[in-house]
């Protein structure tokens, strides 16, 4: 399903491309998770901002995120990996947004005008549309899962990293702010093994159920033939005691 989600949005994109640029503004603002259309409550743009971006994907980006949604696909099954996606997407964009409502409320509370962004105007309306959030989480719980201790501290410390730069620096946007709390969510979702609950190895046994032991039962180990019951040596033909026998 990852090369087909990848396809879909470079396909999409480069059709938007073609439109005008009043209309392909206007398309891509009604389908984002701003303040005014989540305000609005206009929810389902939690869905379709997943599936249109501003513009083509670079070379770069499309291979990054083509390789990481498939090695999710690869290690937890379609479903788990679009879960883990969508829960990144869905989650960052309504924190994003709970943040920008109470910047603005703080800021008409202390009655000082809102900058961009800090969801000002320009904020509200903002073309808000991709990916990356959903990138970001899926990018978080595959270092939150990594087998090795080590590996998985150095995975995760440096994407956490890597992601608070732009967050600390002058001039950060809100979207700055929800890659880091995507990544975050995708860290949570991978420690807590929720991509790889209950998943069932190629060898056809569940690993979550008991397991057998080996430990032997009077003398006979689990899973051995019992040995033939003894027959009584009764009296009369074939061996088989006599209804008379003691009569």
């Amino acid at each position: 399903m990852a090369p087909l989600y990848v396809g879909a949005l470079q396909c999409g994109a480069y059709a938007t491309a073609r439109l005008p640029v009043p209309r392909r503004a206007e398309l891509l603002r009604a389908h984002s998770t701003n303040v005014a259309n989540l305000r609005a409550g206009r929810w389902g743009t939690l869905a379709t901002s997943a599936a249109f971006v501003e513009e083509p994907l670079p070379a770069a980006y499309g291979v990054a995120l083509l390789a990481a949604l498939g090695t999710a696909e690869a290690r937890w099954g379609a479903g788990r990996a679009a879960a883990v996606f969508a829960a990144g997407h869905v989650g960052a964009s309504l924190l994003v947004y709970a943040g920008l409502r109470g910047r603005r409320w703080a800021r008409r509370a202390a009655a000082r005008p809102a900058p961009e962004a800090a969801g000002g105007a320009g904020t509200a309306h903002a073309v808000d549309v991709g990916a990356s959030y959903g990138f970001y989480a899926t990018l978080g719980a595959l270092a939150a899962s990594v087998p090795h201790r080590g590996a998985r501290a150095a995975a995760t410390g440096g994407l956490l990293a890597l992601g608070a730069v732009p967050v600390v620096r002058r001039g950060r946007t809100f979207t700055d702010v929800g890659h880091l709390t995507a990544l975050a969510l995708g860290v949570a979702m991978g420690a807590a093994g929720i991509p790889v609950r209950g998943r069932i190895p190629a060898t056809g046994r569940d690993v979550t159920g008991p397991v057998p032991s080996a430990t032997p039962v009077r003398g006979r180990a689990v899973g051995a033939r019992p040995a033939p019951a003894r027959r009584p040596a009764g009296r009369g033909s074939g061996g088989i005691a006599s209804p008379r026998a003691g009569v």
